[in-house]
């Protein structure tokens, strides 16, 4: 027991030396469901820094907010508040319950984020695979943060990283294509049916869709596995629709990565695309 108490010790002392306060499993709904909390991770003493809101991934049926690898550490170690928010997830709920709870997520941080010492006007949103489209949604189709009376005006940057569901339609299509050229069998519970079965609701869960001017939709980075084919289409069309539009994207391909390492390697000093990250997030900051 004497060992235990001291190991304890230990990780409290090491937590103090890494300046940080950490507050898991807050509730951002109430009432709410067991899946509705978030994570809050603040430097310490940290007082008006940029917030970091991370979404995980997981093909909206899995996954968990504890899915961040380093980044709570490195985000801290630059100045930011980093969050890490739960969502109820398919096919308990819908695709709309999912994004309605991201941006009540939101709501939570605006409202309260300044106690734990982030600044509710310098906003950044990321995610990771279904993450990115939750992301990249949530920035460009306003009426979710409407919905809670915010605008999309308090997100400063978006960075969705390798999704591959910018434009729904386009990956079900390619999906079934690829399926039907190599007679395959069909997903189950693919895309088609992930998005509500129904051509309308695809596009309206595009972020493509919903991109345009004077919808203060913040700058892009959009990052993806340089060889993965379906998360560079995804991401060169979304990046050529808000370029279009006359709003400003970034597309950023990492080289010899996966769809699981381009995550993992997120905050490490040697990773190339993590220092394109933290250049965009600093000039995001400026705007």
């Amino acid at each position: 027991m004497k060992h235990v108490f001291l190991l304890l010790a230990a990780l409290l002392s090491l937590t103090e030396a890494q300046g940080q306060e950490i507050k898991r499993n807050i509730p951002y709904a109430n009432p709410g469901h067991e899946r509705q909390v978030l994570d809050v991770f603040s430097p310490k003493e940290a007082k008006d820094l940029p917030v970091v809101f991370w979404i995980h991934g997981g093909g909206w049926q899995a996954g968990d907010k504890s899915d961040v690898q380093i980044k709570p550490q490195v985000f801290m170690d630059k100045g930011f508040v980093f969050v890490a928010t739960n969502y109820r997830l398919l096919p308990s709920v819908d695709m709309a319950t999912i994004l309605r709870d991201i941006a009540k997520s939101i709501h939570w941080v605006h409202d309260n984020i300044s106690k734990h010492g982030g600044d509710p006007k310098r906003l950044l949103v990321m995610g990771h695979s279904a993450g990115a489209q939750l992301a990249a949604l949530i920035c460009t189709d306003d009426r979710y943060l409407k919905a809670e009376g915010l605008s999309v005006a308090i997100t400063k940057g978006c960075i969705p990283v390798d999704g591959d569901t910018y434009d729904v339609p386009a990956i079900i299509a390619t999906a079934e294509a690829r399926w039907k050229a190599h007679d395959l069998p069909k997903a189950k519970f693919g895309h088609r049916e992930k998005f509500g079965n129904d051509p309308e609701k695809h596009r309206d869960f595009s972020a493509i869709t919903h991109v345009a001017k004077d919808k203060h939709i913040p700058p892009f980075l959009i990052l993806h596995v340089a060889g993965h084919p379906d998360t560079t289409a995804q991401a060169v069309r979304l990046g050529n629709v808000m370029k279009d539009a006359g709003l400003l994207a970034t597309v950023l391909a990492a080289r010899e990565s996966t769809h699981s390492k381009i995550n993992a390697d997120l905050g490490k000093p040697d990773d190339p695309t993590t220092k394109v990250l933290f250049e965009f997030l600093e000039k995001a900051l400026k705007k």
